[in-house]
């Protein structure tokens, strides 16, 4: 892929303050992103409210600015950088939801930065758990049953009909804040209530859940000629229901025989496609 001369100045959001057990990753994917760029001879900035990560180091990028990651501080750091373009696909679901504000506000149309990586609709269409539900109906991807409700009643009415035990899936938060698991009616109220809150767009999926099955993780990369592949697979110690952060991964996938690894290697590949997902 020939270098951009187009492009001089380019700000990366960073993933925040995170907890154990929270994007990590996205820390050493950021930080390996920053190096990058400086290498190929381009000026980065960088926003990012966690001085305890080497991704704030001033060795790290040209500019830093440890600054909390809302609307108001990323807009004014945009309009006094003036940057190119923005990388907002290694800050995890920080970084996604602001590049999302950010849009929104008319702010990158404004000052006429570019978005690199990954386009907004697409990055939508991976975190409105609808979109994406609709998406894998299309696709024929199974899915679990599952319905979007907006209101805590119209949680209780999807879930009489599916069946405990319930998984409610908050749309746009990290790690599945405002989530949870829930073999009751009492308990779906008391997470729907606050998790309606804690999400941007107040959407939540109230799907059956499958905790105990087992978790298999694909790592995907898309590029914008199409080209896929699969980085890694792994298995989660642990079982659907203990967070992959607090839970062993084994890498290669231990347990299942090829045939099923290459049902689920098809399946990651096709979504990522479906996606027109640019990068992982």
């Amino acid at each position: 892929m020939p270098k951009r001369t187009d492009i001089k100045k380019i700000m990366i959001i960073g993933s925040g303050p995170i907890i154990i057990g929270q994007a990590a990753e996205f820390d050493y994917a950021g930080t390996q992103a920053c190096l990058a760029l400086k290498e190929e001879g381009y000026s980065v900035v960088l926003v990012n409210s966690n001085p305890a990560t080497i991704m704030t180091d001033r060795e790290i990028a040209d500019t830093v600015y440890i600054e909390p990651i809302t609307l108001e501080f990323v807009s004014r750091i945009l309009r006094k950088e003036r940057p190119d373009a923005l990388l907002p696909t290694l800050g995890g679901q920080t970084g996604l939801n602001m590049a999302m504000e950010l849009s929104k506000s008319g702010i990158l149309e404004e000052l006429g930065v570019e978005l690199l990586g990954t386009k907004l609709s697409a990055i939508d269409r991976a975190e409105d758990r609808e979109l994406f539900k609709e998406l894998c109906e299309e696709i024929g991807e199974p899915l679990c049953k599952s319905d979007i409700a907006t209101t805590t009643e119209e949680a209780v009415a999807i879930a009489q009909k599916i069946g405990y035990p319930i998984i409610v899936r908050p749309a746009f938060t990290m790690g599945g804040t405002g989530g949870g698991i829930c073999a009751t009616e009492e308990e779906l109220r008391d997470i729907v209530a606050t998790g309606l809150k804690l999400s941007p767009i107040t959407h939540r999926l109230i799907e059956k859940s499958i905790a105990g099955y087992k978790e298999i993780e694909y790592e995907v990369m898309r590029d914008s000629a199409d080209n896929a592949m699969v980085v890694c697979n792994m298995e989660n110690f642990d079982p659907v229901g203990v967070h992959t952060g607090d839970s062993i991964v084994f890498a290669p996938v231990q347990t299942l025989t090829d045939i099923e690894n290459q049902m689920l290697r098809d399946a990651s590949l096709n979504i990522i496609r479906a996606l027109k997902i640019e990068g992982g």
